[in-house]
C-alpha cells in the first residue's frame, strides 16, 4: 500500500526509533518505495544513516560503561548494554568475513561476536572465556547482518564464574547459540 510522503515519513520515523538499527533497504521493502526515496526522507527529516546512528549509540552509551574490554576490540557494534544482565551487537557480514568459493561467513567470526559481546557484559576489569559451548544452526552469507544477543543466566561469586547465553539471528532466524562461562575477577 503507497502512502502519501507525510504519512511515510511519520512512519519512518516511528520505525527508526523503534529499531534505529533498520537498514534503508528494509525501510524500501516496508514501505514499496525505492531506496533513494528513503535516503531522501531520512536527509529531509535529519535522520543520519544507518552506519553513523549505530556509532553515535555506541560512543556514546557504551564507552564508559563497558569495563572488561575496549569497546573497539568488541567483534560488531554494541547497540545495547545492561552490565551483568544483557547486551546485543551487530555484524554485518562482508566480503573479508565469507569464503571466497561460497560466500558463506567463517564460524570464526559469529563466534567472536558472541564470545566478544560475553566478556563485554561482564561488570568486571577482567572477564575472560573458561569454558564454550556453541553450534552453528545455519549457515550466514555475505552481506547479511547478525544480530547478537547476550543473556546473563547465572553469577557465582564464590567462584568468580557467570555463565552468559548467546543467540544469534539474522532476522528472525537463530543462526548461532552458545553458552559461555565466564571467568571474572
Amino acid at each position: 500500500m503507497r502512502r502519501n510522503k507525510k504519512e511515510r515519513q511519520q512512519l519512518l520515523i516511528e520505525t527508526i526509533k523503534q529499531n534505529p538499527f533498520v537498514t534503508d533497504e528494509e525501510l524500501a521493502e516496508k514501505y514499496s518505495v525505492s531506496v533513494q526515496t528513503i535516503r531522501l526522507d531520512r536527509l529531509e527529516l535529519s535522520i543520519p544513516e544507518l552506519r553513523e546512528r549505530i556509532k553515535n549509540v555506541a560512543e556514546k552509551k557504551f564507552s564508559d560503561e563497558i569495563r572488561a574490554l575496549p569497546l573497539d576490540e568488541i567483534i560488531g557494534e554494541v547497540i545495547d548494554l545492561n552490565l551483568d544482565d544483557n547486551a546485543i551487537s551487530i555484524l554485518d557480514i562482508k566480503k573479508e568475513h565469507v569464503f571466497k568459493r561460497n560466500g558463506i561467513a567463517r564460524g570464526h567470526h559469529l563466534f567472536a561476536q558472541a564470545n566478544s559481546l560475553a566478556v563485554a557484559v561482564m561488570n568486571d576489569e577482567l572477564a575472560l572465556t573458561a569454558k564454550a559451548s556453541i553450534s552453528f544452526t545455519r549457515s550466514v552469507k555475505e552481506n547479511e547482518r547478525v544480530v547478537a544477543k547476550a543473556k546473563v543466566k547465572s553469577v557465582d561469586h564464590t567462584n568468580d564464574r557467570s555463565v552468559v547465553e548467546v543467540r544469534s539471528y539474522v532476522g528472525n532466524e537463530l543462526v548461532f547459540k552458545g553458552e559461555f562461562e565466564m571467568y571474572r575477577s
